[in-house]
């Protein structure tokens, strides 16, 4: 497994990680701590989790649970210096409300509480890298393409959420920061703070990219190219719609989409273009899963792409495809679809 440079970070990370938001709801922990074992066991430092999780439908029973699976994994494998540990702080939403009593404003209070909380669930002095989850502010990052505003909001300022997390680096609570679901306004507000205000800088920023959800490209991709920014990419496989699983209308019992349908992979648009990039895949003797995995990771500005799993086999197969090559006519194929079906799954 490759390793990389996280940004201009003094980070490393390996070109894919463990993406862990199904630990405590699909994903028991028995199986959670298998699978963390056969990642690293394959070379995967990178390690990502949120305060949040799991999810899907975040609820007051399980939040926390999975930085807790991975706390007792870290406690007992005696493997912290293996990996890059990374969570995140969530923003205000109604889904989050039962998270340190609604007190998500991303300010320098919620902030801190969020990594101390982590830090007591992960069983460790530090993270590696933390993420603010989503922006404070309305944007269209999440399942949307265009950008409506919103006159009415009082969102806290990114130089303070900045400010917040430039105190956890000088603690050495957190090694590096990076954000999540942000967009290039944001990513250019951060960096511009970090510049002129002597703050830290973001090493990464986390967001959907896929075959189904390219939009990274369009303003993002130079961006965090050019100025050092690394995409860590999640939903590589569309929740699964680009292994095939679903092809032909099934719905494996204890299949995420199945159990949890998400409308940014349901719609008619994303299971048409599933169903091409399945098909293209096939044609050309290349496991579906295997084209999604290397067309991500073959991007210059996607530095670690995240894979998730409810299952030790599922992974172990995702793992064996990292650095699928393809071909310059298989390349010319998946850019026929995308100019057909352009980003179903914003």
């Amino acid at each position: 497994m490759d390793h990389v440079a996280l940004g201009r970070s003094d980070l490393r990370v390996s070109r894919v990680g463990l993406g862990t938001m199904t630990f405590g709801k699909q994903t028991d922990e028995a199986v959670a701590q298998a699978q963390l074992a056969c990642a690293v066991d394959h070379g995967v430092n990178l390690i990502d989790t949120g305060e949040m999780y799991p999810v899907p439908a975040p609820d007051p029973q399980t939040q926390g649970l999975t930085e807790t699976f991975i706390g007792n994994w870290l406690r007992a494998s005696g493997r912290r210096a293996d990996v890059v540990l990374a969570t995140k702080v969530v923003g205000d939403a109604p889904y989050t409300k039962h998270i340190r009593d609604g007190q998500n404003s991303l300010d320098r209070t919620s902030v801190r509480a969020a990594l101390e909380g982590s830090l007591r669930r992960l069983q460790t002095d530090y993270v590696d890298l933390y993420q603010v989850h989503w922006p404070a502010r309305t944007t269209n990052a999440l399942m949307q393409l265009g950008y409506r505003h919103d006159p009415t909001e009082h969102a806290v300022s990114i130089a303070e959420t900045l400010e917040a997390l430039s105190e956890l680096v000088v603690e050495g609570k957190a090694r590096a920061i990076g954000v999540s679901n942000e967009t290039a306004w944001g990513l250019w507000q951060y960096l511009r703070l970090a510049e002129h205000s002597d703050l830290a800088r973001i090493a990464s920023v986390q967001n959907a990219y896929s075959l189904l959800n390219r939009s990274f490209e369009v303003a993002l991709g130079e961006f965090s190219h050019r100025d050092g920014v690394g995409l860590i990419a999640y939903q590589l496989l569309g929740m699964g719609m680009l292994t095939g699983k679903y092809a032909g209308g099934l719905m494996p019992s204890a299949a995420r989409l199945t159990l949890h349908p998400h409308p940014r992979y349901t719609s008619p648009a994303a299971v048409r273009a599933s169903q091409a990039y399945v098909a293209l895949a096939y044609a050309h003797g290349v496991d579906p899963a295997g084209m999604a995995i290397g067309f991500v990771t073959s991007r210059p500005f996607v530095t670690s792409a995240l894979l998730a799993a409810t299952t030790v086999s599922q992974l172990e197969h995702n793992l064996a495809h990292w650095d699928t090559q393809l071909s310059d006519e298989l390349i010319g194929g998946i850019e026929a679809i995308h100019a057909d079906i352009s980003n179903p799954s914003p």
